[in-house]
C-alpha cells in the first residue's frame, strides 16, 4: 500500500507541475510556440556542446578544431554559442543560424559570406565515441585480466554479466556459423557486439556522459557496416570470389552478358547497406518516439492546463514503457548486427568449411578402413 501511495503522490505532483507550467506559460510565455520538429532533431543530432542535465539553455563546451583560410584554429565552442562570432587572428568563426545552408555547423566569415572550413572538431558524437571506446576496452580488459588471474573462478555481478554476454555471442552465434574459423573472427565480432550495445545503452541515458544518439547517426552505422564489408571481402577465399565472378549457373547467364556476376557484385554492396539502415532506423525510431511522447506534455499544457495534466500521466507511462522496450531493442540490434556480420563472413569462408568437412570425413573413413583391415 505504501508503494501505491507513493506512485499516486508522484503522479499528482507531476500533474500539478504540468498544470503550473501551463498556467505560468499562459502569461508572457504564451506567445512562445513550441517547435516539436526543431526540438526533436536538436536532441537527436550532433552538436559542438553537450547539454547540461536538466538545463536546455546551457551546454558543456567541446573543442572546435578547424582549418581556416590562414591555417589551424583551436578554440572552445563556448566562444561561438548563442550566435556569437569569435575572432582568431584574421579569421572569424560562428555557428550558422537557422536561415543558413550550413545550419548548426561552424562556418568562417570570409568577405561577409559564410564558408565551411575543414572541420575536425570534437563534437558531441565524437566525444561519445571516445567514451564508448574507453568503456568497452575497460570492461573487456577487466574481464580478460580476471580470467587470466583466476582461471578456475567464475566472475560475479557485473563482470559475470559481461562473461555471460561473451559466452552467449561466441557459443550461440560465432562458433555455430563460422565453425573452424570462429577463433579467427571472434575478436572482431565480439568487439562489434559490445561496441554497439554500449552505444545503444549510453544513448538511453539522458544525462552526461549519455544522451548521444550514436547508432541513430547513419554515418556511425555506415562505418560499422564498412568494417564488416572489408573483413568479409579481404579475408574471403577463392571459392567466394569464384561464386561472384564465375558462379555455377548456365553459361548463357554469364556470357556474353554477365547477368549473374553483375547481380553478385551488386549483392556485395547491398549487404552492408542493409546492416547500415537496419541499425540506424531501429535506434533512431526508438529515440524519436520517446522524445515525441515527452513533448506531448508541453504541447497539451500550452493548450490547456487540464489537458496538460492528463497528458503528463499518459506520456510518463508510455515513455517509461518505451525506454524499457529500447533497452531490449539495444540488445537485439547488437545481436542481429553481429549475427548478420558472422553470416556474411561465413559465406565468404564457405569453401573452407567444405574443405575441412571433407578432410574430416576422409580421416574418419581412413580410420574405419584401417580398423577393418
Amino acid at each position: 500500500m505504501t508503494r501505491i501511495r507513493l506512485i499516486i503522490l508522484t503522479l499528482l505532483i507531476a500533474i500539478g507541475s504540468s498544470a503550473a507550467f501551463a498556467t505560468e506559460d499562459g502569461g508572457e510565455g504564451a506567445q512562445k510556440k513550441i517547435n516539436p520538429k526543431e526540438i526533436i532533431f536538436e536532441h537527436l543530432g550532433d552538436g559542438y556542446g553537450w547539454e547540461v542535465p536538466f538545463d536546455h539553455h546551457h551546454r558543456i563546451p567541446l573543442p572546435i578544431i578547424v582549418f581556416g583560410t590562414d591555417g589551424l584554429h583551436c578554440f572552445s565552442s563556448a566562444r561561438v554559442t548563442d550566435g556569437q562570432t569569435y575572432t582568431d587572428g584574421n579569421c572569424q568563426f560562428r555557428i550558422a543560424g537557422a536561415d543558413s545552408d550550413h545550419k548548426g555547423k561552424i562556418v568562417e566569415i570570409v568577405d561577409g559570406k559564410e564558408s565551411r572550413p575543414i572541420d575536425l572538431s570534437i563534437t558531441k558524437n565524437v566525444c561519445a565515441l571516445f567514451i564508448t571506446i574507453i568503456i568497452v576496452a575497460g570492461l573487456l580488459i577487466w574481464l580478460g585480466r580476471f580470467l587470466k588471474n583466476h582461471p578456475n573462478k567464475a566472475p560475479r555481478k557485473g563482470l559475470g554479466a559481461i562473461e555471460v554476454c561473451v559466452t552467449f555471442v561466441y557459443d550461440g552465434v560465432v562458433k555455430p556459423i563460422l565453425g573452424p574459423q570462429a577463433k579467427r573472427f571472434a575478436p572482431y565480432l565480439l568487439t562489434v557486439f559490445f561496441f554497439i550495445l554500449v552505444m545503444n545503452l549510453m544513448g538511453l541515458i539522458v544525462i552526461f556522459p549519455g544522451g548521444a544518439n550514436l547508432t541513430g547517426n547513419i554515418a556511425v552505422t555506415l562505418v560499422l557496416s564498412i568494417c564488416t564489408f572489408l573483413v568479409t571481402n579481404i579475408f574471403a577465399n577463392k571459392h567466394y570470389w569464384k561464386e561472384i565472378f564465375w558462379p555455377d549457373v548456365p553459361l548463357w547467364l554469364k556470357v556474353p552478358i554477365p547477368i549473374m556476376p553483375v547481380i553478385e557484385i551488386f549483392g556485395m554492396f547491398t549487404k552492408p547497406a542493409a546492416l547500415t539502415v537496419r541499425l540506424f532506423a531501429n535506434m533512431m525510431g526508438g529515440h524519436m518516439i520517446v522524445i515525441t511522447l515527452t513533448l506531448l506534455i508541453f504541447i497539451f499544457s500550452a493548450i490547456n492546463p487540464v489537458a496538460g495534466g492528463a497528458s503528463t500521466v499518459i506520456s510518463l507511462i508510455f515513455s517509461i514503457f518505451m525506454l524499457l522496450i529500447d533497452v531490449l531493442v539495444s540488445f537485439i540490434q547488437a545481436y542481429v548486427f553481429t549475427m548478420l556480420s558472422a553470416i556474411f563472413i561465413g559465406i565468404a569462408q564457405e569453401g573452407e568449411h567444405e574443405k575441412h568437412e571433407a578432410e574430416a570425413k576422409h580421416e574418419i573413413g581412413k580410420e574405419i578402413v584401417d580398423t577393418l583391415v
